[in-house]
Order: C-alpha cells, then sequence, then structure tokens
C-alpha cells in the first residue's frame, strides 16, 4: 500500500533525513521518501506488518509531527 503523509516540524536536510530513517527501520516498509519543501512523506508498506499508526508514531518519537494525507 502506498499512502502519503503529510509532516510538519522538519527544517532541514538533516529533518529530512531523521525523518526517513525512523520509518526505514519499521519492519514491513518497502520505500520512503520525505519531501522537505512539500513537508510530507510517501511510505510504500506492507499492511500485513506495517500500519499507518504505527508510522506516524515513528515520525513522532523522531520529534516531528505527521498525519495521513487525504
Amino acid at each position: 500500500m502506498k499512502q502519503k503523509f503529510m509532516v510538519s516540524g522538519m527544517e532541514c536536510e538533516h529533518c529530512q533525513a531523521r525523518v526517513e530513517k525512523a520509518v526505514k527501520e519499521l519492519s514491513g516498509i518497502r520505500h520512503v521518501q520525505v519531501d522537505l519543501e512539500a513537508e510530507s512523506m510517501m511510505v510504500d508498506f506492507d499492511e500485513a506488518i506495517a500500519g499507518m499508526k504505527g508510522i506516524i508514531e515513528a515520525v513522532e518519537e523522531a520529534g516531528y509531527g505527521a498525519e495521513a494525507a487525504q
């Protein structure tokens, strides 16, 4: 499943890399692409292993805000 998330609190490339790393460490994540300028993130993940709640929690634990985009 591919899902777009809005990510708040990123200010630089270090922030972008930190968010990517936090999500990539989760089981079931196939691909993560964070767009600093658009304050968004596209995640391709296996729904049987990873969920949107876990992805949002990983971003929040890294120190940023996240929510599923509509």
